[in-house]
């Protein structure tokens, strides 16, 4: 026959920051990617009218693309 235990009561979970919720700060690249996203999407439709055989001359997306990737750097 076993012998009966007593536990005690666990102690009520302290409100803290982390218990109440994760951190809602942002980055800053997390609101600037889909804004950069959106920026060169409407690039690239706007772009799309004057579409034409490709010739060596560099088109105005391509110059962007080049300036963004040097500012990058």
């Amino acid at each position: 026959m076993s012998a009966p235990t007593h536990t005690r009561p666990l102690p009520a979970p302290r409100r803290t920051r982390t218990a109440i919720g994760p951190s809602t700060r942002l980055h800053w690249w997390a609101p600037a990617l889909p804004v950069l996203g959106f920026c060169l999407l409407l690039l690239l439709l706007a772009g799309s009218g004057e579409a034409h055989a490709a010739t060596g001359e560099v088109s105005g997306l391509v110059q962007v693309a080049e300036q963004l990737l040097r500012a990058v750097e």
